[in-house]
């Protein structure tokens, strides 16, 4: 009897992709390998380029979308025009429809599938990089976010990070200022973890877990009955966007909301070593109490004890003016071979990024124009590594300095007050290595993660 046939990373799936991309993004792929789409020279060009790009990416379901998120809050890994449109792309590709999705979730719950549901409308609620959700309701009454992945996405992710790949290779040859394997391989990793659902389901347990003493932070169950490796069902969450939010709440409650969405974040990171990397206003929303709703739990990455404790020292090497610890802070980082002058570039975009730290007041999160603040403070960096030959961010980086730049942005969006300083001491009070260690293994023995 022939096995049924699964889903994998097929060759056909792979070379459909590549046919997908290349069609989507052929001109501008064209561009590139003649130099004209990534230069720098021409300002108006490099807009357009970058318009195009994004509408090409923003019509795909996969995700090259997701990537082009993450390497907008990355200072400089691409040129500032590239950055500003692929910050927009809001992972909204069109829905599967409802033929598509009785087959899709056949192959998942059987083809009795639909009796385990009380409902299960036939339009989804949103569409993502990676699959569609369903607003449904178990046969308890208890209503869902089922989460459906689209189909041979195995297939498209290998495609896209192979298109990926060469594509940084691409930019290289325009711009060494910034060695970014380390960043390919770490976006590679986190999305082949983010194809298996059930890995997302102990992500959620541990986060459940992490921030269970938050009242201000809400995290879904799972209906471990109606969840495969390809289909997420989980309570859903009532709330709205932090944008909706902003625009008709008063300072006091926007406040209260950044603080929550600070220790959503933190807590996890400086007491357990553990970051969502994506921090994309799709992820989360708020409810009337200012609390915050996690939705999204497939890019989460573990770090090392002492890496957390590099952060926290390169926060005090900037304060006290420490340039022992700030390189020591940067060597447990993962960055290598530095120079003085690399570390003076390096601190550049660090004060940056700490500055909110340094002030024991409430304050917003950038007091200058950020915008402009943000572009010279990446231009200095740029300007400098480039003279220095380049650098290669470590991988632990990667979702690091996007969390801090996309909260920030979040905060910026919320027009928060708060004193930051404070914020943060109160999250790292306590803080030892051990401590941490202990925690973590904890947590992550909890959930049913590999503690290693």
């Amino acid at each position: 009897m022939a096995k049924k046939p699964t889903e994998s990373n097929s060759l056909g799936g792979r070379v459909k992709r590549y046919a997908q991309v290349g069609a989507a993004v052929g001109g501008f792929a064209a561009r590139v390998a003649t130099g004209r789409a990534l230069g720098r020279s021409d300002p108006a060009s490099q807009a357009k380029n970058a318009e195009v790009l994004k509408l090409a990416l923003g019509g795909l379901k996969g995700p090259l979308m997701k990537v082009a998120q993450i390497l907008s809050t990355i200072p400089d890994a691409l040129p500032p025009e590239y950055a500003k449109e692929l910050s927009q792309l809001q992972a909204n590709a069109p829905h599967m429809g409802w033929p598509f999705v009785n087959r899709r979730m056949a192959a998942e719950l059987g083809p009795d599938w639909k009796s385990k549901f009380k409902t299960f409308p036939h339009e989804a609620t949103r569409a993502a990089s990676l699959g569609q959700v369903h607003k449904a309701t178990s046969l308890k009454g208890v209503e869902l976010a089922c989460k459906l992945q689209y189909p041979d996405m195995e297939s498209v992710v290998e495609a896209d990070l192979r298109q990926l790949k060469l594509a940084f290779a691409a930019y290289r040859r325009f711009d060494p200022a910034i060695d970014p394997s380390e960043i390919q391989a770490e976006i590679a990793a986190r999305l082949r973890e983010e194809l298996d659902y059930r890995h997302e389901a102990r992500n959620m347990a541990l986060y459940r877990h992490m921030l269970r003493d938050e009242n201000g932070v809400h995290v879904p169950d799972v209906d471990d009955a109606l969840s495969t490796q390809r289909l997420l069902s989980m309570t859903w969450l009532d709330g709205r966007s932090i944008k909706d939010a902003a625009a008709d709440t008063s300072q006091k409650d926007r406040d209260a909301m950044a603080v929550n969405m600070f220790r959503a974040w933190y807590v996890p990171f400086y007491r357990f070593g553990v970051i969502h990397g994506d921090p994309h206003l799709g992820n989360y929303t708020v409810r009337e109490d200012c609390s915050v709703n996690l939705m999204d739990f497939g890019c989460i990455r573990v770090f090392p004890p002492s890496f957390v404790k590099g952060v926290i020292d390169l926060y005090r090497a900037l304060e006290k003016g420490d340039r022992a610890l700030a390189v020591s802070a940067y060597e447990v980082w993962g960055f290598k071979d530095l120079s003085n002058e690399m570390i003076d570039a390096l601190n550049i975009w660090a004060s940056f990024v700490y500055a909110p730290l340094m002030e024991d007041r409430p304050r917003l999160i950038e007091e200058t124009n950020a915008a402009e603040y943000g572009r010279d403070a990446a231009g200095k960096v740029h300007k400098e590594l480039r003279r220095l030959g380049g650098v290669k961010p470590p991988r632990e980086f990667v979702l690091m300095d996007r969390a801090a730049i996309g909260l920030g942005s979040v905060f910026m969006h919320l027009r928060a007050e708060v004193n930051w300083r404070r914020l943060f001491h109160d999250t790292i009070e306590g803080f030892e290595v051990n401590k941490l260690a202990k925690a973590q293994g904890a947590a992550l023995k909890k959930a049913g993660l590999d503690a290693s």
